[in-house]
């Protein structure tokens, strides 16, 4: 396997920044190890490191071929791993992201209930409402509620038929009034969601084939969606949340849905990844699992009379 030994002296070397380093961590010698490095870059037709008697560095080309030598290196680590447990069960490190709301409030305890069922599995789990950068953030893959604009990265869908949701606490409708349409949110204190510093102020829903988009105003903004259902719970204001993060307490009855003759904006939960390759076994039952636990939230299945509102 002396293609997978260069592959991993070449990781080795930039992990290190150091040749010798690589060399002394392998018991080889640093002339075995250049040569390793060589033979490498022959292969694949391409500089991937600038050496020096001093320093090195990642070429374009290296950078980008990096992320492939790791996880070719990762899966053979996990089959070679498998065959001498004789295992079948996924392990390795998931680096997750996902917003504050659904990755507190939901997510957290799917991937405990699924590490239970895979011990070897580990994770290292991100949750800010900010979009991961793909490409340059340590993140293999990220749980976002609505298709990516971004047409480099892979989106698998997770849970399809997710919907906003118009939610209020029945406290806070006891003392202001339930709103019976859209219009109506005008005369209400609306808790709003900030991202990059702009306000989502411009909720969008639909009535027998017409699109409306109501400008809300309240006192209440914040960048973090997990305020946003706290104050909601706490009867401040009336929210607009994706069902997933508020199906639990619709069912408990902690939280109301409004307007139900009017449909909402479509945001289907997607995993996305920065590259297909990046789909290792472990993320693939994870998805699967993710999916199922979706599918069994109440409420799941509830497919809206018309069609969605786009914003």
């Amino acid at each position: 396997m002396k293609a997978l030994q260069d592959l991993d002296i070449f990781v080795r070397t930039v992990d290190t920044g150091s040749l010798s380093a690589t060399a002394r961590a392998l018991d080889i010698t640093p002339a075995a190890a250049s040569a390793a490095l060589k033979r490498l870059e022959l292969e694949l037709h391409a500089r991937l490191l600038v050496r020096s008697t001093r320093s090195l560095r990642l070429t374009p080309e290296g950078a980008m071929f990096l992320e492939h030598a790791r996880l070719a290196l990762n899966t053979l680590g996990e089959g070679q791993q498998a065959l001498s447990t004789g295992s079948h069960q996924v392990q390795g490190v998931l680096r997750l992201a996902a917003s504050s709301d659904m990755g507190r409030n939901v997510l957290l305890p799917w991937l405990d209930a699924f590490q239970d069922q895979h011990p070897q599995v580990r994770y290292r789990l991100s949750l800010s409402d900010r979009l991961a950068n793909m490409y340059s953030e340590p993140v293999d893959a990220a749980f976002r509620h609505g298709k990516p604009r971004d047409s480099q990265v892979v989106a698998l869908p997770v849970a399809p038929a997710n919907w906003r949701v118009l939610v209020a606490s029945p406290d806070y409708l006891r003392r202001h009034g339930t709103p019976t349409n859209p219009e109506a949110l005008a005369e209400h204190e609306c808790l709003c969601f900030m991202l990059g510093g702009e306000v989502n102020d411009r909720w969008n829903f639909s009535h027998e084939g017409q699109v409306q988009t109501v400008r809300v105003q309240g006192g209440h903004v914040t960048n973090d969606g997990d305020v946003v259902r706290r104050w909601a719970l706490a009867g401040r204001g009336v929210a607009y949340k994706a069902w997933i993060d508020v199906a639990h307490d619709l069912a408990a009855g902690r939280l109301t849905a409004l307007c139900p003759d009017w449909q909402t904006e479509h945001v289907p939960l997607y995993m996305v990844l920065p590259d297909r390759l990046q789909l290792t076994p472990a993320l693939r039952l994870l998805r699967e699992f993710v999916a199922l636990a979706c599918a069994a939230l109440p409420g799941a299945g509830v497919k809206p009379s018309c069609q969605p509102a786009n914003p």
